[in-house]
This record gives C-alpha cells, sequence and structure tokens, in this order.
C-alpha cells in the first residue's frame, strides 16, 4: 500500500443532460486514493469499456432495466478489467491476480471480493478479449434465433460492440450471407473488408428498404436487431416466409437525441408479419447461465486465427469522456476501451 499513489483520477457526471451527454456533463477530477475495508480489495484498473447504455443510467430514468441510476456526482460505471494490488486476508484473490468488476470509469476501484471474478488466463490469449460482448450476441444466434447453415442474416448497427461480434459468430456458425447496417460509407467498406460482411446497408443513403433488397434478393432469415426503427420496418420487408427476428437492442430511442432514451416507438404493418410467420421475440442473454460455451469457442476461435476481437482503444482516462460521445456518435467500429 505505501508504494502507491496518494490520489487517483475517475470520470464524474456533473449535470444531468436534457438529451444526450455532452463533455459539460462530465469531468475527470483527482480523488484520494480509497482504502479498501473488510471483504474488499483495491484494484489497479488497466482497462473499462465505454459503452452506449450509459446514456440510460445517465438519464436517470432506469425503470424496469435493472441498470443503477447515476446521479450528478456519481462516477461513472461499467465492466472493468484490472490488477489486484491489496486483498483481506484469507481471501481468494492475492496481489497481482487479474480480475474483472463493475467499477470502470476510475484508475483505481475498491471492490467487493463477491463482485470480483479471476481471470482464467487459459479461456480467453489476452485479458481486454473479456471486455467483448459475444456471448450477448452468441446467445441470441444460438438459443434465440437458432441459427441455421446458410442462413441470410441482416445484423442492425453491424459495427457496434456487439453487432459486430454478431456478425463474426453468424459467419463462424455457418450463414451464408451477413449484412450490417451503419452510418457511414467509410463504416459500410471497413465492416466488409475487416469484418467479413458480405454487404452493408448505410442508413439515410438511399431507403433502407431499397438498399436491403439489393444487399438480400432473395430475402432474410434471421434478423439481429439492435436498433429498431426504420431498420425493423426494413426487415420485415425483406424477410422471407418463416424468418426468425431476435431483439437485443433498441438504439433508435436510446440514442435519440431526444428524451430519456427509454422508449424506442415503430410502427408496423401487422400483415406480413402473419403472411410471412416472421417469429419476433425480445432476448437477453442474463436468461441463460452456461457462458463458459462461449468463452471455450470464443478462446478456441482467437487462437487458432479464425476470428478477432473487433476493437477501438482510447489511451488515458483524460479521453473517456469523449469517447463516450463517440461510442453515441457511432464513429468507431466494435467495442470501445480505455487503457490506462
Amino acid at each position: 500500500m505505501a508504494a502507491l499513489p496518494a490520489t487517483q483520477r475517475e470520470v464524474r457526471l456533473v449535470a444531468r443532460p436534457d438529451g444526450l451527454p455532452q463533455l459539460k456533463h462530465l469531468e475527470v477530477v483527482e480523488t484520494p486514493l480509497a482504502s479498501p475495508g473488510e471483504d474488499e480489495v483495491l484494484v489497479r484498473n488497466l482497462f473499462f469499456q465505454v459503452f452506449a447504455t450509459l446514456r440510460l443510467l445517465i438519464s436517470g430514468v432506469t425503470q424496469d432495466t435493472g441498470l443503477p441510476v447515476l446521479n450528478p456526482g456519481d462516477t461513472l460505471v461499467g465492466a472493468a478489467i484490472g490488477e489486484v494490488v491489496h486483498a483481506p486476508e484469507g481471501s481468494t484473490l492475492q496481489p497481482g491476480d487479474l480480475v474483472s468488476h463493475g467499477l470502470g470509469w476510475r484508475e483505481f476501484a475498491v471492490v467487493s471480493t463477491s463482485e470480483c471474478a479471476r481471470l482464467d488466463d487459459e479461456a480467453l490469449p489476452d485479458p481486454i478479449t473479456h471486455l467483448q460482448r459475444g456471448w450477448t450476441a452468441y446467445a441470441a444466434l444460438t438459443r434465440g434465433v437458432e441459427l441455421r447453415p446458410g442462413d441470410t442474416v441482416f445484423v442492425s448497427a453491424g459495427g457496434s460492440g456487439i453487432g459486430a461480434m454478431a456478425g463474426l459468430i453468424a459467419k463462424r456458425l455457418g450463414a451464408g450471407r451477413v449484412i450490417a447496417s451503419t452510418s457511414s460509407q467509410r463504416k459500410a467498406d471497413r465492416l466488409v473488408n475487416e469484418l467479413g460482411y458480405d454487404a452493408a446497408v448505410i442508413r439515410g443513403a438511399a431507403p433502407l428498404t431499397e438498399q436491403l433488397a439489393k444487399a438480400a434478393p432473395d430475402g432474410i432469415d434471421v434478423f439481429f436487431d439492435n436498433v429498431g426503427g426504420e431498420q425493423l420496418q426494413a426487415a420485415v420487408e425483406a424477410a422471407r416466409p418463416g424468418a426468425r427476428f431476435v431483439l437485443i437492442g433498441a438504439l433508435s430511442g436510446q440514442l435519440s437525441e431526444h428524451g430519456t432514451g427509454t422508449t424506442a416507438p415503430v410502427q408496423l404493418d401487422s400483415m406480413p408479419l402473419i403472411r410471412k410467420r416472421i417469429v419476433m421475440c425480445g432476448f437477453s442473454s442474463d436468461d441463460f447461465d452456461d457462458q463458459a460455451e462461449w468463452t471455450e469457442r470464443f478462446g478456441a476461435w482467437l487462437r487458432a486465427g479464425e476470428t478477432v476481437f473487433p476493437h477501438a482503444r482510447i489511451k488515458g482516462i483524460d479521453h473517456a469522456p469523449q469517447a463516450l460521445l463517440e461510442v453515441i456518435e457511432g464513429r468507431h467500429i466494435g467495442a470501445v476501451i480505455v487503457e490506462l
């Protein structure tokens, strides 16, 4: 403990925004380094994830989501990877252990031993890969819609942290054609050239129904939906008979410039839903407890060079507030990770 710094930095919410957060709503502050209490460990954070769902926490309206509310003055939270520097006597954790926990957005975290998970060095080849959201995508494609070999899959927000993993996983599971939606030609080119999507449609470039009809002339079998809104409407139009839709997010509402991000209205014509026998389900991987299956498969794919972890690294906590704005703007492909 004597060799540790007297202070550490963290990112706090300054004021609750009216709409999407801006830099003025966040600040990096220096605080005294806290000492862990009984059954607590002190962790030096190495990486933490920046995720769009923070918009809901910041808005203060998280009922029925199971998410905490962040009030002005609170430190932001999120998945983190760190190194234990102090652990209580008798704990199963020891200094030097790498752990995952939920108190990112700070250089050091005091965490209950029950809320720290020691990382298995053999499960995944690089600690940062523990911050991927692949389990959500894998569970949705294997439990939610039960992807079949040869399926044509449409992934909305295909460059997001979950969407990028969904595209890669769909390919590994035998999808015949995988299509992404994204926000720019630059990102579309990267999704095709770097992540192996067969095609990408671009929001605002032309009507999505027209773009999707060209990208999937025979229709789609599976829709992996991160967005809702007009992309859900376009997917209904493009669906083949018996298509399966799995809805895991609603970014069209969550990242809306207006309101709190907790609603995502969309108008659907029920006739094609009935006529095509489309199966549509809301999905959460929290309903399943067999994540070890995904970790084993992902680790094997990584070690064999058969897949990658799409992500952008942002160095330094001073750049974390800007990184959140960039995630909300959809500027990056894959997960966005702050490296400390």
